[in-house]
């Protein structure tokens, strides 16, 4: 077999013609190439927008193919083909995300009964993180361990209790006292063994809400832990049920007649507080108020993947970086891929792309449909429209790339050039030149926020445009720069779309970087031997 990653897509009972899998691979390969390589021509001075992918979702060849070459072109030597690496990266976090919403709408689709609260968490964890190695079959395998453990704690205690028999969990545990021996050796193992915990010291962080990382790093938020402790009691006989309750997710277990309708019938479950079994009022105290008694009812497995989605969504609006729009961006898909008629949270999408300058054409299809669903948003739907039009005119006006020439006498100021490894005097932060003006190019408003004037030479100096290790985009001021003793890769996201390789010492511009800046890669590699003249390239 050439292919070990494509293993899983044989049986050793098929009878497959190898020579035509071979040609096929190799069909697949040269067409993801091609693809990969078209990409940084046309979407260099934009994102990929959403109709970029159609080549793809018309694709020729077998997508399990296409993907091994896009894994193949991502495993190649690091240093080197860092543009065909950032594009096939991208294209490969389209794919995967499209194969996981439609086995999200798949899951939506079966009864209620059929949906594991596991495996809806999986597919947010999946989807959030396309590019991680994450699988139903491992996430359930991790439980299944834990399950166990339990049971090697509960035989210690009862070794009649029926939760050893080999098919537990298929059929429910009827008296409370069995039920609550299974609690008691979950919340050891858990708690007291694995030490489980709910992250009170970086509650906001995302990790917290995937289920990969929780059972990795044993701590979560309160949705998270109660997925895992439900999915644990369920494997032992033990019926929890999920509860929506006000700001601290909770499990409930019912100690009356299954099924009541009485709030009083049920202890509650936290989790997140070690599995502390609470009453009714201890809930409220809590979270410190009173609630209605529909806050502590049963809700259906959609319900709970709308608050986790809902909880990132909530993350990803704290923060105005890349990464927290990157997390709104996929939270709003998994949301609108469950409601896709909610309104607020489609306007909520067309400004984000609308903020991002991204899509325009995706935004006006979003805008109708909101207009076709609530006509009372025909002043918001308006303006955005209007704008996104003149956005969609300018682009077309765009007569193409600025070409930046050294020998220009406006650019005898700048004095350095793209690619070059820079320590910020200041800041102290390290990071690469992708592009310069001559002189700060940003709007009155951002120079007096930035305090430019203070400067000794103020917004009248060459200005760079530099991409910082701490995976942030800068404008940075000549004088506040200085070469960097110890140069060494920048971590960046972004990095692949500017670059082709790093050569030890500086980055080579790719070639839509080196047509902006046709001068600078000579002056770079002059730099480079005259600072760093002991080392090699």
């Amino acid at each position: 077999m050439w292919w070990p990653s494509l293993l899983k897509y044989y049986s050793q009972t098929d009878g497959v013609s190898w020579l035509e899998e071979y040609k096929a691979r190799h069909n697949a390969g040269l067409e993801a190439q091609r693809i990969v390589a078209s990409f940084s021509k046309r979407f260099f001075s934009e994102h990929v927008p959403c109709d970029g992918f159609s080549d793809i979702e018309t694709l020729g060849c077998p997508s399990h193919f296409f993907e091994d070459e896009l894994m193949c072109i991502l495993n190649m030597e690091g240093r080197k083909g860092l543009t065909w690496k950032y594009y096939a990266k991208k294209i490969l976090y389209f794919l995967r995300q499209q194969n996981i919403l439609k086995n999200l709408k798949e899951y939506l689709q079966r009864p209620t009964d059929r949906q594991s609260f596991l495996e809806g968490a999986v597919l947010i964890d999946q989807y959030c993180n396309p590019l991680s190695d994450i699988c139903l079959k491992s996430v359930e395998a991790q439980v299944n361990d834990i399950t166990d453990k339990v049971r090697k704690v509960l035989r210690t205690k009862n070794p009649r209790h029926p939760s050893l028999a080999s098919k537990a969990g298929e059929v429910l545990i009827p008296e409370v006292e069995l039920q609550r021996q299974v609690l008691d050796a979950m919340n050891c193992v858990l708690y007291e063994q694995l030490k489980y915990k709910g992250n009170e010291l970086d509650y906001y962080n995302s990790l917290n809400s995937y289920i990969h990382q929780v059972l990795i790093r044993r701590t979560g938020i309160p949705i998270s832990l109660s997925v895992l402790y439900l999915t644990i009691a369920r494997q032992l006989g033990v019926k929890l049920e999920p509860v929506n309750f006000p700001s601290h997710f909770l499990l409930r277990w019912c100690q009356g007649k299954e099924g009541s309708a009485d709030i009083f019938d049920y202890t509650y479950i936290d989790a997140f507080g070690k599995g502390k079994q609470l009453t009714v009022k201890e809930c409220e105290y809590l979270i410190g108020h009173h609630v209605t008694e529909e806050f502590y009812g049963v809700v259906t497995s959609k319900e709970v993947l709308q608050r986790m989605v809902g909880n990132l969504l909530n993350l990803g609006k704290r923060e105005s970086t890349d990464q927290s729009y990157q997390l709104l961006r996929d939270s709003l898909d998994l949301y609108l891929a469950m409601y896709p008629d909610n309104v607020q949270h489609l306007m909520l999408q067309a400004r984000l792309y609308f903020h991002l300058g991204i899509w325009p054409e995706k935004v006006l299809d979003i805008l109708q449909h909101i207009q076709a669903l609530d006509p009372s948003q025909h002043g918001a739907v308006g303006y955005l429209v209007q704008h996104t039009l003149e956005h969609i005119e300018r682009r077309k006006e765009e007569v193409g790339p600025e070409v930046k020439h050294r020998s220009d006498e406006k650019h005898k100021e700048v004095c350095f050039s793209i690619g070059l490894i820079m320590k910020h005097k200041r800041y102290g932060y390290n990071c690469v030149i992708y592009g310069w003006d001559p002189a700060c190019m940003m709007g009155h408003e951002w120079i007096r926020n930035m305090n430019v004037h203070s400067l000794p030479h103020g917004p009248h100096q060459p200005f760079y445009n530099v991409l910082v290790e701490d995976g942030s985009c800068r404008y940075a001021a000549q004088e506040n720069l200085e070469y960097n003793s110890e140069p060494r890769e920048i971590p960046h996201p972004d990095i692949g779309r500017y670059f082709s390789e790093f050569t030890g010492i500086h980055y080579l511009p790719n070639t839509e970087l080196e047509i902006r800046y046709p001068e600078d890669l000579e002056l770079t590699r002059a730099t480079v031997q005259k600072i760093y003249s002991s080392g090699k390239e």
